[in-house]
């Protein structure tokens, strides 16, 4: 489907097109079967050697509200974990600095958010942690032992995961803040030790009346990152 319920199926240029990171979501739950053809298809993404290293927990029901309620209560005390792996760039610096304040600013400021409101921001970033009221969500990990080549393999699904779900006119907001909280997913889901929390998802019907989902962060031009030889 097309954006804001247009039952009109998209086109693979529409699907990647159209894709944005949704922060409100509608609470009718997602068909099981829907769930399965999602992460089906997205498991045709390509991985060296045929070897797939994705595995994906789905949590709904009890369950999710089970870690909501954990991981929000860390949150609400303070205790922001650390990432088990570093997805940032230490120290940030130019041009990447500039295009992280811009979105996070783009955001902000469509929320009325301003400089000064750390509450407002916190609020914000609480709202992470309740897979911003999808019913659907989604939790990577991947084997502790695998290399970098498998991690982009693991991008190349989390993408199609994300486009799959459009086709179906669902959408999704691709989450690395639960990392953090890799400890506290881990012994809620279950997940060994031996593998390692990769990232969440929410999944489910976007809120095309929710303020939060009118954000769309720009991109670069061509001429800044190709080069014709």
């Amino acid at each position: 489907m097309t954006d804001r319920g247009d039952p009109r199926p998209l086109s693979v240029t529409e699907a990647i097109e159209g894709r944005r990171s949704i922060r409100a979501f509608r609470p009718e739950p997602v068909p099981r079967p829907m769930i399965e053809r999602v992460l089906a298809t997205a498991g045709r993404a390509p991985s060296g050697s045929n070897i797939q290293p994705w595995r994906v927990y789905v949590v709904t029901g009890a369950r999710k509200a089970e870690l909501e309620r954990e991981m929000l209560a860390a949150f609400d005390r303070g205790a922001f974990g650390e990432d088990e792996y570093q997805y940032y760039p230490k120290p940030w610096r130019e041009p990447y600095l500039e295009r992280r304040r811009k979105a996070g600013w783009g955001l902000y400021s469509l929320l009325g958010i301003t400089r000064d409101d750390k509450d407002g921001m916190a609020r914000q970033l609480r709202r992470n942690f309740l897979f911003f009221d999808a019913p659907v969500g989604l939790i990577f990990s991947i084997d502790r032992d695998l290399p970098m080549g498998s991690w982009l393999d693991y991008g190349m699904f989390i993408q199609s995961v994300m486009l799959a779900a459009r086709g179906l006119g669902l959408e999704t907001c691709p989450q690395q803040a639960f990392s953090a909280y890799h400890a506290i997913i881990r012994r809620v889901l279950g997940i060994p030790q031996e593998e390692m929390v990769v990232c969440g998802m929410a999944l489910g019907y976007a809120d095309w009346s929710a303020t939060v989902n009118r954000l769309v962060t720009e991109r670069e031009p061509l001429d800044r990152f190709i080069m014709f030889l």
